[in-house]
């Protein structure tokens, strides 16, 4: 499975990560989510390459801003 991995910044807490695992983990095709607060990266991994227009909209929206991938 594929794993791509993103800077994420904005996160500071346990909500944080809680939140991101939770909004991204709900998109179609995706299988895991894994978020490093100390890094700021968020790791999401599925049968697929995610969408990096899907991923940024879904952390916007969750009030984070994807700076990019890593």
């Amino acid at each position: 499975m594929p794993a791509t991995t993103y800077a994420v910044s904005g996160m500071s807490c346990g909500h944080c990560k809680a939140t991101l695992a939770k909004v991204i983990g709900e998109l179609d095709g995706v299988s895991g989510v894994e978020v490093d607060l100390g890094s700021g990266h968020v790791t999401v991994t599925g049968a697929a390459e995610p969408d990096d227009g899907v991923i940024a909209e879904v952390v916007d929206e969750a009030g984070y801003e994807l700076t990019g991938r890593v």
